[in-house]
């Protein structure tokens, strides 16, 4: 897999056995990761910007590229804990959705995060770029069936809370100190009606404005903020 970015060889940086080789853009100026670079004793090789351009297929690789192994999945069993928080995606085909949500649930401390195989963006370069490293840090499950899972975490004390705003209660009415594990849905369907089924309750955001919708990650990260605050009050 290739992957690219400063900030994601920042992190990538702290697992270099994950790391095959590394390509940095001829002429680089940043001293200080060219340090990182040459102590880490990766392989690494200078490239011309045109030639990383190529590798990434992307133009926003900021002079570093790495090859490295496929992010190790986790099963659905390491990621629950008492008192666990999860995030579920259900139908985000965004990879920078994926990512960012990634990002947040790293700075929160999320348990892990479940995504599913189908219908869904998975661990991508553009996601991985996106959680500037956090595709590394926070435990990932894919699985086939999001509705099954949801029924499996319940049986061992979940709630599922789902992110909707019909039939909805404000998200600050949130019951957040029991396990919990969040539901995020696609920008334009939201969750899927079977999921919503596994619902314990769905909250919603207060709109107040003339849009009737918040990006899928904002929200997310709304939500997840405020559970932190609940679960760690001042």
């Amino acid at each position: 897999m290739i992957v690219y970015g400063k900030n994601v060889w920042t992190t990538l940086s702290q697992f270099p056995d994950q790391i095959e080789t590394i390509y940095v853009q001829q002429g680089m100026k940043d001293k200080k990761r060219m340090v990182q670079i040459e102590q880490s004793q990766i392989p690494y090789q200078w490239m011309n910007r045109k030639q990383l351009d190529r590798m990434a297929q992307n133009v926003h690789h900021q002079g570093i590229v790495c090859v490295v192994k496929d992010i190790p999945t986790v099963e659905l069993e390491t990621l629950i804990h008492p008192n666990g928080l999860l995030v579920a995606l259900d139908g985000i085909q965004d990879p920078q959705n994926v990512g960012a949500i990634l990002r947040t649930c790293d700075c929160v401390g999320v348990d892990g995060m479940i995504l599913t195989k189908h219908k869904s963006a998975g661990l991508t370069p553009s996601a991985i770029k996106a959680s500037t490293g956090a595709a590394y840090t926070v435990p990932t499950c894919i699985v086939n069936n999001l509705t099954n899972t949801l029924k499996t975490l319940k049986k061992q004390g979940y709630w599922i809370i789902g992110t909707d705003m019909e039939q909805a209660r404000d998200y600050r009415e949130g019951i957040y100190d029991v396990p919990v594990c969040l539901v995020i849905g696609s920008e334009g369907k939201g969750i899927s009606p079977l999921v919503k089924k596994q619902c314990d309750y769905v909250v919603k955001l207060p709109m107040e404005g003339s849009i009737t919708s918040l990006n899928a990650s904002v929200a997310c990260g709304i939500l997840l903020y405020q559970i932190h605050s609940q679960r760690h009050p001042l």
